[in-house]
């Protein structure tokens, strides 16, 4: 066999994967976006003040009662996929830990919210509707995380992207059929939302049971396992749930009600990206994860030179043409030129840091002091910038979140040199079943 039919023997198969995420989980992430930007446009700003800030602190609580314990699934279980007993057996250490942490978090996470939205001085009612909305929420997007990760490592995609069309198509429907009948407000966008989270956490739990078909057994040493490698990206973890929505937390302390609704409305732009976020946990985490060590630096320096151009062309049209992306937010945002470039921007950054973060995670490239550079760096930034700019203007958390953003990339560049330098981090051996 010659080097263009291996290349092709190899690079068929990720195409087809690629076009089949493409098509299908496209679907259903472009029927999410809708849905959020429909949001912007149909609810006045005080209302969609209220929304943004309740789903950018509901993305952060969920990252938090997650501390990366689903992602460890991959890694762990590695070229034994077939072994049921085994993923059962994690599956179970995965969600006792889960169930502890929520329990933990989740009140400290509710009363923080209402300190958070204080000065906005929203009415008791409706902030305590918020909190039972964002625990609520919390719970079953953790089930759907830990289960989902399961049907992935199955490799039953199909089941997968069918499940996130019906429930992003299904939300999109309902919201239209609101519209048209001109009961649309706060309260539908909002449970709509929920039920979609409700409706993707039952599916993969049955589907997961099923694919499965063994119970896990408890096993400290497994949950020990899990710790240990999820521990060392604890703190980033915990600093990027916070830094993803650094700047409608910031906006929602410090400014207005009209500015809290501005960024918001930009945020939903930077969710173009999600999509092929959403590419790096179905695709790209599996592949380095079973990627052989020989292939692996020459597959992941093309990967992310081929990133990083995709990711500046998206910049450089953001700030050439942004009325495409004003006129897709509605006539309340259309003074927002220069803004929408650097939300682009920033985020385009972040897409690049987190794909190869990822792609570190499933090569056991996580050490204690890339997350304490990542958090020193970014904090002495921050406080650069709050020094030189107006935290209660749009413009000035943006030029944080770009800051923070650029500080983020470096380390992760620098965790990817060091860890082919040095390797991935070593693990104990752990049984079979």
């Amino acid at each position: 066999m010659n080097q263009f039919q291996r290349a092709r023997s190899f690079l068929i198969p990720k195409l087809r994967q690629v076009a089949h995420f493409l098509m299908k989980q496209g679907i259903a992430m472009t029927g999410n976006m809708l849905y959020g930007l429909l949001c912007v446009r149909m609810l006045p700003v005080p209302e969609y003040a209220k929304f943004a800030v309740l789903f950018g602190y509901m993305g952060t609580l969920t990252v938090l009662l997650d501390i990366g314990i689903s992602g460890t699934l991959a890694p762990l279980v590695g070229e034994q996929i077939t072994n049921l007993q085994l993923i059962a057996n994690y599956l179970t250490a995965m969600r006792r830990l889960a169930q502890r942490l929520y329990l933990m978090v989740a009140p400290l996470a509710a009363i923080v919210f209402v300190f958070l939205v204080l000065r906005q001085h929203w009415g008791r009612w409706v902030v305590a509707q918020m909190v039972v909305v964002l625990l609520v929420t919390a719970w079953f997007a953790r089930i759907s995380s830990a289960y989902g990760a399961v049907v992935i490592l199955r490799r039953d995609r199909s089941y997968y992207y069918r499940i996130q069309m019906i429930g992003s198509l299904g939300s999109l429907i309902l919201l239209l059929i609101f519209w048209a009948f001109h009961r649309m407000n706060i309260y539908v966008g909002i449970l709509l939302n929920v039920a979609q989270v409700i409706f993707l956490a039952i599916s993969y739990f049955r589907r997961a049971k099923e694919l499965l078909g063994v119970e896990g057994e408890i096993s400290p040493q497994k949950e020990k396992a899990i710790v240990r490698l999820a521990l060392p990206n604890l703190p980033g973890t915990v600093f990027y749930a916070i830094q993803g929505q650094i700047t409608l937390m910031l906006i929602t302390v410090f400014g207005h009600t009209s500015s809290i609704a501005s960024v918001g409305a930009l945020s939903r732009l930077s969710q173009i990206l999600v999509f092929f976020s959403q590419m790096n946990l179905i695709l790209v985490e599996p592949f380095f994860a079973r990627l052989p060590v020989g292939r692996l630096k020459r597959v992941y320096l093309v990967s992310v030179f081929l990133i990083v151009l995709c990711a500046a062309a998206f910049s450089v049209l953001a700030f050439l043409v942004p009325g495409v992306f004003l006129w897709i937010l509605g006539p309340h945002y259309s003074d927002l030129r220069f803004e929408v470039g650097l939300i682009i921007l920033a985020s385009s950054i972040r897409y690049i840091s987190g794909f190869m973060w990822i792609v570190h995670s499933a090569r056991r490239f996580v050490y204690w002091w890339n997350n304490l550079f990542n958090i020193v760096l970014t904090l002495a930034v921050q406080v650069a910038v709050l020094w030189k700019f107006d935290l209660s203007t749009v413009r000035g958390v943006l030029y944080l979140n770009l800051a923070s953003a650029i500080v983020s990339v470096v380390v992760a560049a620098a965790c990817g040199a060091y860890g082919f330098w040095r390797g991935p981090q070593k693990m104990e051996a752990v049984p079979v079943a």
